[in-house]
C-alpha cells in the first residue's frame, strides 16, 4: 500500500557568478557546490544518515550524499543541467523537485553553493514485499532473503533506529492459529536479522494474526495483502 509523505524543499537564490578575466584559457570549474540539509518536517530536527539522490535529466546519471550527524552534507554537481532530487527510504524513493543549475560560460564559475534546504517526514512504517514463507509455516521461501538483506543494510545504514517486526495473516482459518504463525513468522525475520550481526535489543517482534487488515479480505488480491511482514520505526529512548 503506497503511503504520501511530506517533502519541503527550499532552493536559495542563484550563487554568485565570477567572471574571471585572463588572456589565456583558465582551467575552471564547470561544476557547482551543493550544500544540503535535511530535518524533519514536524520537530524541527536534523536527520543524519539520510541518502538524497540527485538524477541528471540530461542523461540520468545519479549523485548521492549521506547527511552527517547535524544533518549536512556537501556535494559538486556538473552546471548545464537540471537536477531530480530524491531521499532514499527502504527499496524506494520518492521524487519531490528539481535542482536547476545554469550553464557556464568559458570564463565563469560559482563562487559560492546552492544552498538545498529538505525538510521531509519519514515514514513509519513500511511492508517488506515478498517477504513469503511456506504456506502455513514460519519457514522463509528462498525469495525473501533478498529483501532481508536489504533491511540489514538499511538497518547497517539507520543505526540509531530500533524496529519492530510485526507479522499479519489474512482471514481464511482459526484467529488463535493465525495469531501464532504471524508470530513466529515475526519471530523468524527477527532471527534472521540477528544472524547478520543486528543487535539484539534493536528488533522486536509481534505477531498481530488477522486483527490489522490494510485490505478487503473478500478478494485473493486483499488476502494477499493482508498476508505481509511489516517494519515500524520505534520511538528511541531519550537520555
Amino acid at each position: 500500500m503506497k503511503k504520501i509523505y511530506f517533502y519541503l524543499l527550499t532552493i536559495f537564490g542563484m550563487p554568485l557568478l565570477i567572471f574571471a578575466q585572463a588572456t589565456q584559457p583558465l582551467n575552471l570549474p564547470k561544476d557547482a557546490p551543493v550544500n544540503v540539509t535535511i530535518a524533519d518536517a514536524k520537530s524541527g530536527s536534523m536527520l543524519n544518515h539520510e541518502i538524497v539522490i540527485f538524477r541528471s535529466k540530461l542523461n540520468n546519471r545519479e549523485y548521492q550524499g549521506l547527511s552527517d550527524s547535524v544533518g549536512k552534507f556537501s556535494l559538486r554537481l556538473p552546471a548545464g543541467d537540471k537536477y531530480e532530487i530524491f531521499i532514499l527510504g527502504f527499496n524506494d524513493s520518492t521524487s519531490y523537485n528539481i535542482l536547476d543549475i545554469p550553464a557556464l560560460k568559458d570564463n565563469q564559475f560559482y563562487k559560492n553553493a546552492f544552498k538545498v534546504d529538505i525538510q521531509f517526514e519519514a515514514p513509519k512504517s513500511f511492508v517488506l514485499d515478498n517477504c513469503t514463507f511456506e504456506s502455513g509455516k514460519a519457514t522463509l521461501k528462498l525469495e525473501a532473503y533478498a529483501v532481508l538483506d536489504e533491511l540489514v543494510e538499511y538497518l547497517n545504514r539507520k543505526d540509531d533506529e530500533r524496529i519492530e517486526i510485526g507479522g499479519h495473516t489474512d482471514n481464511v482459518g482459526k484467529a488463535e492459529a493465525n495469531m501464532i504463525l504471524s508470530t513466529n513468522r515475526a519471530n523468524t525475520v527477527r532471527a534472521y536479522l540477528l544472524t547478520k550481526g543486528i543487535a539484539p535489543e534493536r528488533v522486536t517482534s509481534r505477531g498481530y494474526g488477522l486483527t490489522v487488515p490494510i485490505a478487503d479480505n473478500d478478494s485473493e488480491e486483499g488476502k494477499q495483502m493482508n498476508r505481509r511482514t511489516e517494519v515500524k520505526i520505534l520511538e528511541t529512548p531519550g537520555p
